[in-house]
């Protein structure tokens, strides 16, 4: 069995895809997941799974599509991947609230910074599947676009640790 921490796009935020914690977690366990956990309302879970990630990923966005009648971007990361994103964490010096990483299902496209548009005193990084960006204003009050994370979605670093903390139970 692997651990796996579902990221899903755009849940319950600013009144768009609402999904109960509770609806995502009966349809982890109709998917045969086992040891689930969601965590804050913003599309959190984390499970055990024999499948591998892009089976597990494509049973969870098909449950997904049904339940809402459109996609749902899904972000799939094991526990040492999520640990490694953490891990790979450009601005721990920073506070962590201000700090998020993107996830993508992807590698960043080495070009992941044209197209920018209204950066002021932000900062990137890139790590595996993810941009890390660190807004020293806070998220709400940047301006900063980044075409390269627009498909992807955002978890700023105290909700990362908790994940980690929360994979990491046996």
């Amino acid at each position: 069995m692997t651990r796996y921490i579902a990221l899903l796009r755009a849940v319950n935020v600013g009144g768009t895809g609402k999904l109960p914690m509770a609806e995502l977690k009966a349809m982890c366990t109709e998917l045969g997941f086992s040891r689930i956990e969601t965590y804050i309302a913003s599309g959190n879970v984390v499970f055990d799974s024999s499948l591998t990630p892009s089976a597990a990923q494509a049973r969870l966005e098909k449950r997904l599509l049904e339940y809402a009648g459109k996609p749902m971007g899904v972000f799939m990361r094991t526990a040492p991947e999520l640990q490694s994103v953490l891990a790979g964490n450009p601005f721990k010096e920073n506070d962590p609230r201000q700090v998020y990483a993107f996830f993508l299902n992807d590698m960043p496209p080495a070009t992941f910074l044209d197209g920018v548009r209204g950066q002021a005193d932000e900062e990137t990084g890139v790590g595996q599947r993810e941009i890390y960006v660190y807004y020293p204003q806070g998220m709400g009050q940047s301006k900063l676009q980044i075409p390269a994370v627009q498909l992807g979605t955002a978890r700023n670093i105290n909700t990362i640790t908790k994940l980690v903390e929360m994979s990491a139970r046996r």
